[in-house]
């Protein structure tokens, strides 16, 4: 798979169709009037999401099939829970819910697997604590079931730990009534210095100070991944006028972040 490109078995991605937001907001309209085709052209007008948003993960899967169709998933239920009334962009209603349902597939399906006879060391090492404790009221320690299994203490160590089950990153571990705090928060990323942090925050600040079209623009193309044509053609400019403010708002990011 390369690396900037996510390919799907039976689908050519570049055929998909993208809807202008006159188009998205009509089919909406009729399909909560009960037509089930406008459900089908929006499902078929997102699959670009789907995709864009599967590149954050083309490391981390070898079945991007898979994945899409979990991705689709959560395309499915952003339709069916969109509301019109609310004037979000769709995009930003939906990106939250595939992220969600794609990361909670990679979460239930990233199980451990323990070899067998590190499986085998840890159900006779189990037995024979059972067996000593039974005959004399007093556990073992690590050295000796491991001269009983003729074995170092690390392998028994290592073989024990092989039976506990896996914590998920995302296990609540505190929470009162506010916003729940995830193990996951508690994990220091050792790999993002206070630099990383800071220029995260100075590229937020930035952002934020550009003109709407331009963050428009950038959404559009960097985070959604359409073309400039298509993001003309939603505007109703030109796509050397896209090309334009693309570039410019750029120039003023690094201008900031120097």
């Amino acid at each position: 798979m390369s690396k900037y490109k996510v390919e799907i078995s039976g689908i050519d991605t570049s055929c998909i169709p993208v809807l202008s937001n006159a188009e998205m907001e009509d089919l909406f309209k009729k399909m909560q009037n009960g037509d089930v085709q406008a459900r089908d052209l929006l499902v078929e007008g997102n699959l670009k999401l789907v995709l864009s948003i599967l590149k954050r993960f083309h490391h981390r899967v070898e079945n991007m099939d898979d994945l899409f169709q979990i991705g689709c998933v959560g395309l499915l239920k952003a339709i069916d829970n969109f509301d019109l009334s609310h004037e979000v962009k769709f995009s930003t209603y939906a990106v939250p819910m595939i992220l969600g349902e794609v990361r909670r597939y990679l979460r239930d399906n990233n199980s451990i697997r323990v070899s067998r006879s590190l499986r085998d060391t840890a159900y006779k090492a189990l037995k024979y604590k059972e067996q000593v404790y039974s005959q004399t009221g007093v556990e073992p320690n690590l050295e000796d079931i491991a001269s009983y299994l003729d074995t170092t203490t690390f392998d028994v160590v290592q073989a024990l730990d092989s039976l506990r089950e896996p914590v998920s990153m995302f296990e609540p571990i505190y929470s009162d009534g506010g916003d729940t705090i995830f193990l996951f928060d508690q994990i220091e990323d050792k790999s993002t210095n206070s630099n990383e942090i800071s220029m995260k925050v100075a590229l937020e600040e930035a952002i934020g100070n550009l003109e709407d079209r331009e963050q428009y623009i950038l959404d559009e193309r960097f985070i959604i991944g359409k073309t400039q044509m298509e993001i003309a053609d939603e505007l109703q400019i030109s796509q050397a006028q896209v090309s334009r403010i693309e570039k410019g708002a750029i120039k003023q990011l690094k201008k900031v972040l120097k």
